[in-house]
C-alpha cells in the first residue's frame, strides 16, 4: 500500500473518477433520450437509497441482533471507546454488542440513529483486550473519515445507472414494434454494464478506505499497527475454524462491507495458515511470509476489503 499522502490522493482520484464518469454518462443519457422520465427515475432511486441509509442502522440492529452495552456492563470497553474517540476528535459513538459467533466489528449510523460501533461475541471471545482496542480504533477511523456517508453516496450512482438500464430494457421489451426500440435495449444493456464498471471503482475505493482506517488505528492506539495485525490474523484464523457454523450465517453477510474483515474471504485467507500455530505473532508472520498469486490479485478486485497479505504488510510499514 502507498504512503498516507499517496493513499489520500488515490482515494480522491477514485472518487473523482466515479463522479466524473457518472456525470458524463448521465449527461449523454439526458441528451439522447427524453429527460423527464429519466430524471423522475433518478429522483426516485436517490430518495429510496437515502431513505434506506437513514433507517439502515435499525435494519442492521435487527439483522445482527445488536443491543447497546451499558457502562456498568462493560466499563473497560467503554473506557477504551471514550479514550480513542477523544484521540480521534469525534463524539463517542454508542457501543453495541452482537451475539453472533463470527469474530468481527463494524461501525455504522445515520443522522437519525447516530453513530454506533458494534463488536461481536466472537470478537470478544477470540481476541485479547489490546487487540479489541486496535479493532475499535479501526472502526472509529471509519466514523472520523465519514466512510458510511461517502460509500452511501457513491453507491447511489451504480444503482441509478442500473435502474435506468433496467427500465430501458423493460420498455424495449414491451415496445418491440416501435421505432427505436432496439436502440433503447442496447442503451439499456450499456447502462447496466456501466453500473458494473462503477461498482469496480467503488470496491477499489472501499479497499482504500480500509487501509485508511487501519492507519487511523495505528495512530491512536499504542503499538496499534502490531496489535491490529495480530487482531486481523486471529480473526482470519478463528473464522477458518468456524466451518459449518459460519456457512449457516451466510445470510448475515448482507452488510459485510461494514466489517473489519470480509468473512467471505476467510477460506481463501486462512489457506495461508498452517494447521498448528503457536502465538499471535506466528499467525502474522505466517501470512507475511506468503506471496501474492495472480488468483489472489483477481479475487481482490471483487472484494470490499484488501488482501490480507497486502494489508498486514502495509501495517508493518508504519510500525
Amino acid at each position: 500500500m502507498p504512503g498516507l499522502w499517496k493513499l489520500r490522493i488515490s482515494m480522491i482520484a477514485t472518487l473523482a473518477a466515479i463522479i466524473g464518469l457518472s456525470t458524463l454518462v448521465f449527461t449523454i443519457i439526458l441528451s439522447v433520450i427524453g429527460a423527464f422520465d429519466l430524471i423522475t427515475l433518478g429522483i426516485l432511486v436517490v430518495i429510496f437509497n437515502i431513505g434506506q441509509w437513514l433507517i439502515s442502522p435499525y435494519i442492521i440492529d435487527a439483522l445482527y441482533r445488536t443491543r447497546e452495552v451499558t457502562e456498568a456492563e462493560n466499563p473497560q470497553l467503554h473506557r477504551i471507546l471514550e479514550e480513542l474517540s477523544r484521540k480521534s476528535g469525534i463524539k463517542k459513538p454508542r457501543l453495541m454488542f452482537s451475539p453472533i459467533p463470527i469474530p468481527n466489528a463494524f461501525a455504522y449510523g445515520s443522522p437519525i440513529a447516530g453513530s454506533r460501533v458494534a463488536v461481536t461475541d466472537g470478537l470478544l471471545k477470540n481476541l485479547d483486550i489490546d487487540e479489541v482496542e486496535a479493532v475499535i480504533g479501526h472502526e472509529l477511523g471509519h466514523l472520523k473519515h465519514r466512510d458510511v456517508q461517502i460509500m452511501m453516496f457513491v453507491s447511489l450512482l451504480p444503482a441509478l445507472f442500473y435502474y435506468i438500464g433496467y427500465s430501458l430494457m423493460i420498455s424495449a421489451m414491451f415496445n418491440r414494434r416501435r421505432e427505436g426500440g432496439g436502440g433503447a435495449a442496447l442503451l439499456g444493456m450499456f447502462f447496466m454494464a456501466f453500473s458494473w464498471i462503477l461498482n469496480m471503482f467503488i470496491l477499489y475505493l472501499s479497499r482504500l478506505r480500509e487501509y485508511y482506517a487501519d492507519r487511523h488505528s495505528a495512530s491512536i492506539v499504542d503499538d496499534g499497527a502490531q496489535k491490529l495485525s495480530e487482531a486481523l490474523a486471529k480473526i482470519v484464523y478463528a473464522t477458518k475454524g468456524m466451518g459449518r457454523k459460519r456457512k449457516e450465517l451466510q445470510n448475515l453477510n448482507a452488510f459485510k462491507a461494514l466489517f473489519i474483515e470480509d468473512p467471505d474471504r476467510s477460506d481463501a485467507d486462512s489457506m495461508l495458515l498452517s494447521a498448528v500455530v503457536s502465538g499471535d505473532q506466528q499467525l502474522v508472520q505466517e501470512i507475511l511470509s506468503q506471496k501474492l498469486t495472480t488468483l489472489d490479485r483477481i479475487l481482490e478486485l471483487f472484494s470490499t476489503h484488501p488482501n490480507i497479505i497486502k494489508r498486514l504488510k502495509a501495517l508493518q510499514e508504519i510500525r
